[in-house]
C-alpha cells in the first residue's frame, strides 16, 4: 500500500480524481438546498403562523350559545316533531317520513386549487429571501478567493484543498440541524468559505499538474463534469429525499461522502506538506488589468447568472403558477443537468479543434435564446427543452473558458495559476451573487418572465466579444521566449548535459558537438 500511495501521489490521474470528487460535493451541497429551501420556509413559518391564528378564529361568533342547543317545534303541516339545534343548523326531522330542506351555512372563501400552496403574497416576499440566502455562499466566495488565490502561490495547493473540505464537513452538518432562516444563511455562508479553499486549490492544482493545453482541456472536462454531476444529482436528490424521508436526511448522505472525500485526500494529497509555485505569480491587479483575462470571466459571469437567477425564483414560480409538487420543485433542473454533465465532457475535447472562443460564442447565444423560453412553459414538461438547452451551451462556455485561463496566464504572465482560477471562481460566484439577490428583487417587482428576458438578452449582447479570444497576443517577453531557435515548437530535455571542465579550449565546442 506504502507503493502504491507512492505512485499515486506523483500520478495526474489521481490528481484529477481528488479535484472531481470535491467539485462533485461542493455542487451537491450547492443545489441540494434549491428544492429544500422554499418549501421548509413555507411549511415552518407561513403554515406554522396561520395554525397559531386558527384557534382565535372561532371566539368571535358567540350567537350559537344564546339560542339552546335543541329546541322542539310542531309542525301542523304534516303533524312532525322537529328538532332545531342552534339558529344557523340544519333542521333534522326526528319522528316521521320526511326531512325538511338543509340551511347552508354561509359559504367560505374558494380554495386554491389541489396542490397549490396558500399565500400569494408570503410565497413573492419568499423569492427576496430565499434569493439572499443562495446569494451569500456566493458573495462570502466573493470575497474569500483573492486571499486563497494568493495562499496556494505561497505553500502550494495541497493544505488549502484540505482546509476547504474541513469548512464543506462542517457547514454540511450545520445545513442538517438548522431549524431557522437565521442558522440556514450562516451555513451557506460558511460553505462559500470552505468551497472557494476547494475550488480555486482544485483548479490551480490541475493546471499544474497538466502543463500541456490539449490534455489540460481535457482535464478540465473531465473536472468540470464532476461539477456538472453534482448539480445532476443534488436538486432531485434533495426533493426526493426531503419529502420521503425529512430534511436532516441528504444533508447527513452528503457529510458522510465528505469524509470519504477527506481520506482520499490524506492518502493522495499529503496536506501537511509545503509546496510553494516555483515561480512567483503575477500579481492579482495585473491580471484584472488585461482585457482577455476580463473577457474570459465576463463569459464566465453572465452565461451562469441565467442558471443563478433560476435557482431561487423557477421552484416558487412552479409553485404558484402549476401548482408543483415538492418532488418536481427539484425535477425541473435535472434537463439543466443532464446536459450541461453532457455539454462539459463532450466540447472539453470539440473545443480545442473548433475554437475554443467560437465553442463559448455559441454557447453564450443558446443560452440566452434558451433563458427567453422558460416563461412560455405551462407545466414541468415545457421546461424541459428550455432547461436543457440552458445546461448544454452552460457546459460548452464553462469547458471552454476554463482552460482559455490557464491558456492566457501561460502566454501573457507567469504560469502560476493559483490566481487566474481565483479570478475564474470570483466571476463564477459573482454570477452566482447578482443572480439571486437581484432575481428576487425583479420578480417581486416585474414578474417572472420578465427576468428571463432581462438576462436573456443580455447573454446575446455579450456573446460577440468572445471573438476577441480567437487569436491573444502574447506579451513582448513571452514572445521572445517563444521565437528563439524554432518558433512555436516545444523542447523536452529528458536529462541534463555533462558538464564540461575548466579550462575550456578552443577545441570545447567541437567535442561538445560530438557527445551530442
Amino acid at each position: 500500500p506504502q507503493g502504491w500511495l507512492a505512485q499515486g501521489r506523483g500520478s495526474p490521474r489521481l490528481v484529477l480524481v481528488v479535484v472531481f470528487v470535491a467539485l462533485l460535493l461542493d455542487n451537491m451541497l450547492l443545489t441540494v438546498v434549491v428544492p429544500i429551501v422554499p418549501t421548509f420556509l413555507y411549511t415552518t413559518e407561513y403554515e406554522s403562523a396561520n395554525s397559531s391564528m386558527a384557534p382565535a378564529q372561532p371566539e368571535p361568533s358567540p350567537p350559537a350559545l344564546k339560542a339552546p342547543p335543541f329546541s322542539s317545534l310542531f309542525s301542523y303541516f304534516d303533524n312532525t316533531t322537529v328538532t332545531v339545534a342552534g339558529s344557523d343548523s340544519p333542521l333534522e326531522v326526528l319522528n316521521g317520513t320526511e326531512s325538511s330542506p338543509h340551511t347552508e351555512p354561509p359559504s367560505s372563501p374558494p380554495a386554491p386549487p389541489r396542490g397549490c400552496p396558500e399565500g400569494d403574497e408570503f410565497l413573492t416576499k419568499e423569492n427576496v429571501r430565499v434569493g439572499l440566502l443562495f446569494a451569500s455562499k456566493a458573495l462570502v466566495q466573493l470575497l474569500v478567493n483573492p486571499s486563497v488565490g494568493v495562499l496556494t502561490n505561497r505553500i502550494g495547493y495541497h493544505i488549502p484543498m484540505f482546509i476547504g473540505f474541513t469548512i464543506m464537513f462542517l457547514s454540511t452538518l450545520m445545513f442538517a440541524f438548522s431549524g431557522t432562516y437565521t442558522l440556514l444563511l450562516v451555513a451557506r455562508a460558511l460553505q462559500g468559505v470552505g468551497s472557494s479553499f476547494s475550488s480555486v486549490a482544485g483548479l490551480g492544482m490541475l493546471a499544474s499538474v497538466y502543463p500541456d493545453d490539449f490534455e489540460r482541456g481535457n482535464a478540465m472536462g473531465i473536472a468540470l463534469g464532476g461539477l456538472a454531476l453534482g448539480v445532476l444529482i443534488g436538486a432531485p436528490f434533495g426533493s426526493i429525499m426531503y419529502e420521503f424521508v425529512g430534511k436532516s436526511s441528504p444533508f447527513l448522505v452528503l457529510a458522510f461522502l465528505a469524509l470519504l472525500d477527506g481520506a482520499l485526500q490524506l492518502c493522495i494529497l499529503q496536506p501537511s506538506r509545503i509546496s510553494p509555485e516555483s515561480t512567483k505569480a503575477t500579481p492579482v491587479s495585473t491580471l484584472l488589468r488585461d482585457p482577455y483575462i476580463l473577457v474570459a470571466a465576463g463569459a464566465l459571469c453572465f452565461s451562469n447568472m441565467g442558471v443563478a437567477m433560476l435557482e431561487p425564483t423557477l421552484p416558487i414560480w412552479m409553485m404558484q403558477t402549476m401548482c408543483s409538487p415538492q418532488w418536481q420543485l427539484g425535477m425541473a433542473f435535472l434537463p439543466a443537468s443532464i446536459s450541461y454533465l453532457i455539454g462539459t465532457n463532450l466540447f472539453g475535447i470539440l473545443a480545442n479543434k473548433m475554437g475554443r472562443w467560437l465553442c463559448s460564442m455559441i454557447g453564450m447565444a443558446v443560452v440566452g435564446v434558451s433563458l427567453l423560453c422558460v416563461p412560455l412553459a405551462k407545466n414541468i414538461y415545457g421546461l424541459i427543452g428550455p432547461n436543457g438547452g440552458l445546461g448544454f451551451a452552460i457546459g460548452m462556455v464553462d469547458s471552454s473558458m476554463m482552460p482559455i485561463m490557464g491558456y492566457l496566464v501561460d502566454l501573457r504572465h507567469t504560469s502560476a495559476y493559483g490566481t487566474v482560477y481565483a479570478i475564474a471562481d470570483v466571476a463564477f460566484c459573482m454570477g452566482f451573487a447578482i443572480g439571486p439577490s437581484t432575481g428576487g428583487a425583479i420578480v417581486r417587482a416585474i414578474g417572472f418572465p420578465w427576468l428571463m428576458v432581462i438576462i436573456g438578452v443580455t447573454n446575446l449582447a455579450y456573446a460577440p466579444l468572445c471573438w476577441c479570444l480567437r487569436s491573444p497576443p502574447a506579451k513582448e517577453e513571452k514572445m521572445a521566449i517563444l521565437s528563439q531557435e524554432c518558433p512555436m515548437q516545444t523542447k523536452s530535455y529528458t536529462g541534463e548535459k555533462p558538464l564540461r571542465e575548466f579550462p575550456l579550449t578552443d577545441d570545447s565546442d567541437v567535442e561538445a558537438e560530438n557527445m551530442e
